[in-house]
């Protein structure tokens, strides 16, 4: 029969790997769940829409339709930008040495292959379409976020050396 402190150490390990990655599963399926018809461009423009026209009374429909698109590639990158980060989170703290080292690529990797996930998984959704492009903005989103990331581990490791 295990005792106390073995079944405390067993939940502490749970507790940790559900902190360390649940935030990374949430968000990816928050991005799985925006690649449904409830993000497509025809239900993201009847709120930006308004929200732009509103904001700058008198804009062109062209004007409006380009801020549209815009905005919908910022999202792109943000999205991408913030799996970054939390795969970076999660595989930084992870007790893998694997992953713990290779943090870095190991984010990258989870970026790529999820974005052409992503974009493929678009194509059998009617309202939306699967686009190689979008797949390339979000891997630029994930790898900015990456190397700001890297940058700023960097420096602090520094910073605690001096």
């Amino acid at each position: 029969m295990p005792s106390l402190a073995g079944e405390s150490g067993s939940s502490h390990q749970l507790w940790s790997k559900v902190t360390r990655y649940g935030p990374l599963l949430i968000w990816m399926a928050f991005i799985s769940y925006a690649s449904s018809d409830e993000f497509s461009s025809l239900n993201t423009s009847r709120i930006l829409g308004p929200l732009l026209s509103w904001l700058f009374p008198g804009i062109s429909d062209q004007s409006l339709a380009f801020a549209h698109f815009l905005t919908r590639k910022a999202a792109h990158f943000s999205e991408y930008g913030l799996l970054a980060l939390l795969a970076a989170r999660a595989f930084r703290s992870s007790s893998r040495p694997s992953l713990k080292t290779g943090w870095f690529s190991w984010s990258l990797l989870l970026i790529v292959i999820y974005a052409f996930f992503d974009e493929f998984h678009q194509t059998f959704v009617p309202s939306r379409t699967g686009s190689i492009y979008d797949s390339f903005i979000d891997i630029i989103g994930g790898f900015t976020l990456l190397l700001v990331y890297r940058a700023y581990v960097r420096r602090k490791r520094k910073l605690s050396t001096e």
